[in-house]
């Protein structure tokens, strides 16, 4: 209880908010225009579709950065029932970076299966090692969050033939994360939870589990681990392809959760599937390596394992003879590297990674030098930072020296010796590439040019030399470029989303500054607002704050958000202010500090941080009206929403809440304990953390919102908060959305729905309360 009192011991002090000066400001004018200027609707955003942007096809480089091979409309037509001519499907096509030649490597009707008369939909690809032949993924249906379930067909480019995998065992739709040997002779894929390799000669398929059911399942995940630790495909070919190592759950003993659907038949249908909630039984986890030859099994001696360790990654070391196993203990604040004998299944400990609160972000080791080395993320610094650590973990090389974090890794140039990373030292609410020398002779080396302010992304070929370069500000749509590495010199313009920009330019547009404001304890926070196009100054406006505020996201980003842009254009052009505020505890890049300070109870100092940037935003500017306050959020900014509507009543005034968690003990264990701590030692930090808890001092206008098809936050949340707030007499509007999942947007007509309602709740009970 220790650290619990520490947090709480934050709501005594008393509030002194000091304004910092902005950090960036957008200038942007617009002069008279003597033509109508259009005016933004939520259908034209939501239905219409009239702003929507360009994309592209996926994109894959090859192995020695001699082209990249993207997929693109078919050029043989084909007229459709209407006689409107199109395309008859999707061919495949290479790209020379240096000269931009363009030659069909596969076509549509290559991809035509015999006695079919429409080619594949390609809904992925994946070249094998040699580039011999293509691994197509069609027909797939969703799992949870992701289509990770279809049929997987492959084309042998010299004799032209197309064969579907486990055409004489699977049922449509049934096989999963199929991949080919590093020969390209054999597929390993899953099917109904067990394990299969075929031989691409002759099609023989050989399973080599055979212990799936009864809650067991093999070489992929069940729902918590897929969501938490973001990993779906659970098993890796060993590099001379002689073996397969793979997770196997036994999910017995976790509680199944179970979802009704009332609508699609005449009776009520049920799914129920495993969910382990906060202090519940967790699936056991292990790791097998299965001998191709065999079919013997051989499992990792991991010490102590139980259904209170995690383990959220496995991969080979840069052989075939040892595997790293990462094996997490439950508080998620210990994480142990073991080399795993793939023969005999013993292991020795060569790195312990640990944390006064918690570990996050928990990536692969990615293995050089021959397995020698592999690059590591760790926070033992105080920032987050890209480490070289030695086989046998003794020695540690910081190859991103400074106070900054690291972002994410984009590739490792091991042939030329370079490490490229995203990171932004200077302003959070960007993102650059960067590069260090893996022998760290050279560090921190910025590759992204000025004139790229903004969100930056890479796809960089294996060799280093490319890129597929995209970037986007807040208010520039993403445009994406072929570019070559050294010298960040742009080869080729691939998208620049020319028709949403010349639309863009024709709306009176409201300005957006980034700016700092400083919390009571002295800690800055980030924010964004959004003003009219007609902004008057000694005007009074409502404003509409957009909340996110947990660990899993940062809403304060220079970056394109595309409808939800637009959403706040047209509500701005309606006088209302929109803004942002990324709390402690948020993934921003600040720090670990910075992050883990909100250990223990979530929700109490984050919201906080919230109320007193609203504070500090009205003594700056005294034309925010706080009288008229509003705030929505979705999933952790529904839950936010909830805490500022609860917690800080005289404050806000109106809230949408949709998707919320309202009890934290009602969600998983993985990511609620990971940030919350483990029960009991931290109950009274769940309660107080927990909107539910403050449900009676609501004042305002509230609408809760939930899809009761929600796998992720369950709509049993949602009833347990209204019977809440049914027995304090709290009025409130609520409005659920039948099997809806988590996002709420299945279904003819959701979204346009969703955001009409939202919309005329806020210009209801906000633009026009009276004071």
């Amino acid at each position: 209880m220790k650290k619990i009192i520490h947090w709480f011991a934050y709501t005594s002090i008393a509030i002194t908010l000091t304004a910092c000066q902005s950090t960036s400001v957008n200038n942007t004018t617009h002069s008279n225009k003597t033509t109508a200027v259009p005016q933004l609707t939520v259908e034209k955003i939501y239905q219409d579709k009239e702003f929507k942007a360009d994309s592209i096809g996926r994109i894959r480089w090859l192995t020695d950065g001699s082209g990249y091979t993207t997929i693109e409309n078919s050029a043989t037509k084909i007229k459709d029932d209407t006689g409107k001519t199109k395309s008859i499907g999707k061919d495949i096509v290479i790209y020379n970076p240096e000269t931009l030649e363009r030659k069909v490597l596969i076509s549509a009707e290559q991809l035509t299966p015999k006695g079919e008369d429409k080619p594949l939909a390609i809904d992925d690809y994946i070249w094998s090692d040699d580039k011999k032949k293509l691994l197509i993924y069609t027909n797939s249906k969703r799992v949870w969050r992701s289509n990770s379930r279809g049929d997987y067909w492959v084309l042998t480019l010299q004799s032209n033939q197309l064969a579907q995998l486990g055409s004489n065992l699977a049922k449509p739709s049934t096989l999963m994360f199929a991949k080919f040997s590093s020969d390209a002779e054999k597929v390993a894929y899953v099917f109904e939870n067990n394990i299969y390799v075929e031989t691409l000669a002759n099609n023989k398929i050989k399973q080599l589990t055979h212990d799936a059911g009864n809650g067991i399942i093999n070489g992929l995940f069940d729902w918590v681990y897929e969501e938490e630790f973001t990993i779906k495909d659970g098993f890796r070919w060993s590099p001379d392809d002689s073996k397969i190592a793979y997770w196997q759950l036994d999910t017995n003993g976790s509680k199944d959760f179970i979802m009704i659907n009332n609508t699609d038949e005449l009776y009520p249908t049920i799914t129920k599937f495993p969910y382990p909630k906060v202090g519940e039984t967790n699936a056991l986890a292990k790791i097998g390596i299965v001998d191709l030859t065999t079919s013997k099994t051989v499992w990792a001696q991991l010490p102590n394992n139980s259904r209170d360790m995690y383990i959220p990654r496995m991969n080979w070391s840069g052989n075939s003879k040892e595997i790293l196993v990462q094996h997490l203990n439950r508080k998620q604040d210990t994480d142990h590297l073991y080399l795993t004998n793939a023969d005999t299944g013993t292991v020795r400990k060569i790195y312990t990674e640990k944390d006064e609160f918690f570990l996050d972000g928990i990536i692969d080791a990615k293995w050089i030098e021959n397995g020698q080395s592999f690059i590591w993320t760790s926070e033992t610094s105080g920032w987050r930072h890209f480490y070289k650590i030695s086989r046998d973990g003794k020695t540690k090389l910081d190859l991103t020296p400074g106070n900054f974090d690291t972002v994410s890794i984009e590739a490792v140039d091991e042939k030329n010796g370079w490490l490229y990373f995203i990171a932004s030292p200077e302003n959070v609410a960007q993102r650059y590439l960067y590069r260090s020398k893996l022998d760290a002779s050279v560090v921190n080396q910025k590759l992204t040019p000025d004139e790229f302010a903004g969100s930056n992304s890479y796809q960089i070929s294996d060799d280093g030399q490319w890129a597929i370069h995209s970037h986007s500000t807040f208010e520039q749509p993403t445009q994406i470029r072929l570019i070559k590495v050294d010298g960040h010199q742009t080869k080729h313009l691939m998208m620049d989303n020319k028709a949403l920009v010349e639309k863009l330019a024709l709306l009176n547009k409201a300005t957006t500054e980034f700016f700092q404001v400083t919390a009571q304890d002295g800690l800055v926070l980030d924010g964004y607002i959004t003003r009219p196009a007609d902004f008057d100054p000694s005007k009074k406006y409502p404003i509409i704050f957009y909340v996110y505020g947990e660990a899993w996201g940062q809403t304060v980003q220079d970056r394109w958000r595309g409808n939800a842009y637009l959403w706040d254009q047209m509500l701005a052009n309606q006088g209302y202010i929109l803004a942002s505020i990324d709390n402690r505890g948020t993934r921003a890049p600040k720090g670990r500090e910075w992050r883990k300070q909100v250990y223990g109870a979530v929700g109490v100092l984050s919201s906080r941080d919230q109320s007193d940037a609203l504070k500090a935003m009205a003594k700056r500017w005294d034309y925010i009206d706080t009288d008229r306050v509003g705030i929505w959020g979705h999933s952790g900014g529904g839950s936010m929403t909830l805490n500022m509507m609860f917690r800080y009543p005289e404050q806000y005034h109106v809230g949408i809440s949709l998707a919320p968690v309202p009890d934290q003990k009602l969600y998983d264990t993985i990511y609620q304990e990971r940030y919350s701590g483990l029960l009991p030692e931290y109950e009274e930090g769940y309660k107080q953390g927990s909107p539910i808890t403050h449900a009676k001092n609501l004042q305002g206008k509230l609408l809760l919102i939930h899809g009761t098809g929600d796998d992720n936050v369950h709509y049993q949340g949602a009833e347990r908060l209204i019977n809440e707030l049914i027995k304090h007499n709290r009025q409130f509007d609520f409005m659920s959305y039948p099997n809806r999942s988590h996002g709420i947007y299945e279904g003819a007509g959701t979204t346009l729905h969703l955001k009409t309602m939202m919309t005329e709740y806020f210009n209801e009970h906000l633009m026009n309360k009276s004071h």
